[in-house]
């Protein structure tokens, strides 16, 4: 059986007939995704992969992988590496996924842009906490923490992330 998709609607997001709050980009929605345009990409996205903080919580899925210090996302459309997991030392710009605050304990990947990235195209669209709810985004979609646990637990590769121009 294939899982539920995760719907972005006007009142939250719908996911196995229930209706979470989220936030989105500050750039909104579009249709022409842009690296830093702050954004969130219109389109039909499937879950690729997890990653979260071991130090932080226990392993959501038997698929998650752990997030360790060294631990990057490449967002600088000059590097060979652009929209990719990297390690550090990295020569270019980069995003930490070990951050200070919780916003990346636990980030559920799509296939934005990826796996071959389209420099300038935008850099990756992630499901991950919120700071607050009505705190936008970066381009990504974001839950309270209790909710996006409970979203990691009931997806699967097969998960689609179904944003429809609102």
């Amino acid at each position: 059986m294939k899982p539920a998709d995760l719907v972005l609607t006007p009142t939250g997001l719908r996911f196995h007939g229930r209706r979470f709050p989220c936030v989105i980009g500050r750039g909104g929605l579009t249709k022409r995704k842009r690296e830093g345009d702050g954004a969130t990409p219109v389109g039909t996205h499937r879950i690729v992969g997890m990653l979260y903080r071991p130090d932080r919580m226990a392993r959501p899925t038997e698929w998650a992988v752990p997030i360790g210090p060294p631990d990057l996302w490449s967002d600088d459309v000059k590097d060979p590496d652009y929209n990719l997991m990297v390690r550090a030392p990295h020569a270019y710009g980069h995003e930490r996924l070990r951050r200070a605050d919780p916003l990346y304990d636990l980030v559920i990947l799509t296939d934005w842009n990826w796996p071959y990235a389209v420099p300038g195209r935008g850099s990756a669209i992630f499901l991950h906490q919120w700071r607050r709810l009505g705190y936008p985004t970066e381009g990504c979609v974001a839950f309270r923490r209790d909710h996006l646990l409970w979203i990691a637990r009931h997806i699967g590769y097969q998960t689609r992330l179904i944003i429809p121009p609102l």
